[in-house]
């Protein structure tokens, strides 16, 4: 196999893992985004070089749990954009993703997913935030996902998914 046969290949294994080659995905959101490649990798938390490999297919897989999640989380909220973001959204937006602190779960290494804490004993639901009746439910890490997947569609419950996210419970 030539050089070019090697990223054709790793192109399609990236289709077959991740949907998409990483090359594509990273065009889109520097593209919607306005930003450049090396802002993106810094961002969701990866050297600008490493994040090079992927989009070129020198590499194939994205050896992080938690900046794969923050791609996963900014490529759905991306995904609902029609038109240029102004600035001060795009600038919002990559804050966010960069401070999520999304980590491995066992549902997404294919175990079964957790099952939900029981209510912690005290005040009942009137009492408490939505964000803490969150976290009595789920990990961070799912209500994490939980936002990125809501967020285009539903982005006011994404917020409070994400502030459930963001504190420990």
């Amino acid at each position: 196999m030539t050089g070019a046969d090697d990223f054709a290949a790793n192109r399609a294994r990236q289709a077959a893992l991740y949907g998409a080659p990483l090359g594509d995905r990273v065009r889109g959101l520097v593209t919607v985004l306005g930003i450049s490649q090396a802002r993106l990798a810094r961002t969701l938390g990866m050297s600008p070089a490493m994040l090079s490999q992927l989009a070129s297919g020198r590499r194939v897989k994205i050896g992080s749990p938690a900046v794969l999640a923050r791609l996963q989380m900014l490529d759905h909220r991306c995904a609902a954009v029609t038109a240029p973001l102004p600035p001060h959204a795009v600038e919002a937006l990559l804050a966010e993703v960069a401070r999520a602190q999304l980590r491995w779960s066992p549902a997404a290494a294919g175990a079964p997913a957790p099952r939900p804490r029981p209510p912690a004993p005290g005040p009942g639901p009137s009492r408490g935030s939505a964000a803490d009746a969150l976290r009595r439910v789920a990990a961070p890490a799912r209500l994490a996902a939980a936002a990125a997947a809501l967020g285009p569609g539903f982005p006011e419950l994404a917020e409070v998914l994400r502030q459930a996210a963001g504190r420990p419970g």
